[in-house]
């Protein structure tokens, strides 16, 4: 099934004026690692926002029963945007509403673990490592019978759009990449960081404990909103912009996909055999080859790479953008149209 054509005119305007807003921030034909810092003062930290969505849609896998939201026209260019943790679909209901009215066919799920998305079977093992969450987007495109599509992601989300551009590129347009390139291993997460890093990663060592796992079960809301204060540390977000977001973590598997991921990253918890030979190539840092725009913000409280490490893992054509102003972690959300002029722009690079 082709996706890619038969656009309507509305997209066609819709889109022109998106590609001029993202040549101002400084021109679509870039060499491969520059760097730009974009000023994002007119969607600043305090930038607050309760955009959500209509209608939940739910479409079965092998294994999930996935929650979705579908913006835009049925025929425009399929977009599919990839939550982390802990948020999830509402991180995009801006970006969403800018890419729809420029007529593309935008889709967010929630991950295994949040919101509506439900696993088929009680036996079905609850496995949060990087392979399946990627999995599940293929999966998801088949369901859905898309057959390629321009993918971006944050957090986990970043990882996920990093690992199905990497292993199924035919199958991803383009790409937009929050802290860049993500892909990890249990071989490389062996190796100690800097006490400064491993400070950073606190939540993932508590996680590694009963205590932390009852304490995330008991507390997941309170939890949730200190990761939201730490990696975004000047977003000056309500609580109706949090009690949006808040419900997704009441998911009857929230818990054990988001202990299962932290434990699997250290090495504490097996993975599933099936997955075994994608996470060894996963584990030789795979190049990406399709078109890639990254986006870092410029108050990112989060464990994050520097976008100079992470330049040459993009062989296709590349550019990166700092998002100043304030912008932390949760980027689409904090930046909606800063996110949305990427997609634009790594669509351009693709033609």
């Amino acid at each position: 099934m082709n996706n890619e054509t038969n656009f309507s005119r509305r997209r066609f305007l819709g889109i022109t004026a998106l590609t001029v807003a993202a040549a101002e921030l400084g021109g679509l034909g870039l060499l491969k690692a520059e760097t730009r810092h974009t000023d994002s003062s007119n969607q600043q930290n305090n930038h607050l926002s309760t955009a959500t969505f209509d209608t939940i849609k739910q479409v079965k896998t092998s294994l999930l029963d996935i929650g979705y939201a579908e913006s835009g026209p049925a025929n425009g260019q399929p977009v599919i945007l990839l939550h982390g943790w802990p948020y999830d679909i509402h991180s995009y209901a801006e970006v969403s509403a800018i890419l729809a009215k420029a007529g593309y066919r935008v889709i967010v799920p929630h991950l295994r673990g949040h919101g509506t998305t439900q696993f088929l079977s009680a036996q079905t093992f609850r496995n949060g490592q990087q392979a399946a969450i990627a999995t599940d987007v293929i999966a998801l495109m088949d369901a859905l019978k898309i057959d390629r599509a321009i993918i971006g992601g944050f957090d986990w989300g970043a990882r996920t759009a990093n690992i199905v551009a990497a292993l199924w590129p035919e199958r991803c347009k383009a790409m937009v990449s929050v802290s860049g390139y993500l892909i990890g291993s249990q071989e490389a997460n062996k190796k100690p960081l800097p006490p400064k890093a491993e400070l950073s990663w606190w939540y993932q060592f508590y996680f590694s404990t009963e205590r932390g796992r009852m304490g995330y079960e008991a507390n997941r809301r309170d939890f949730n909103r200190l990761i939201w204060e730490t990696a975004s540390p000047t977003w000056k977000f309500d609580d109706a912009t949090f009690a949006q977001t808040a419900p997704s973590f009441d998911n009857p598997d929230h818990v054990a996909i988001v202990i299962h991921n932290y434990r699997w990253r250290l090495g504490l918890a097996e993975g599933e055999a099936k997955y075994d030979e994608m996470e060894k190539k996963l584990a030789t840092a795979p190049p990406i080859i399709v078109p890639t725009v990254t986006l870092e913000g410029d108050a990112n409280g989060a464990p994050h790479p520097k976008p100079a490490d992470y330049a040459a893992r993009f062989k296709g054509k590349y550019a990166h953008h700092t998002i100043n102003g304030g912008i932390g972690h949760n980027l689409p959300q904090e930046a909606p149209k800063a996110f949305a002029d990427a997609i634009v722009e790594a669509e351009s690079f693709a033609k």
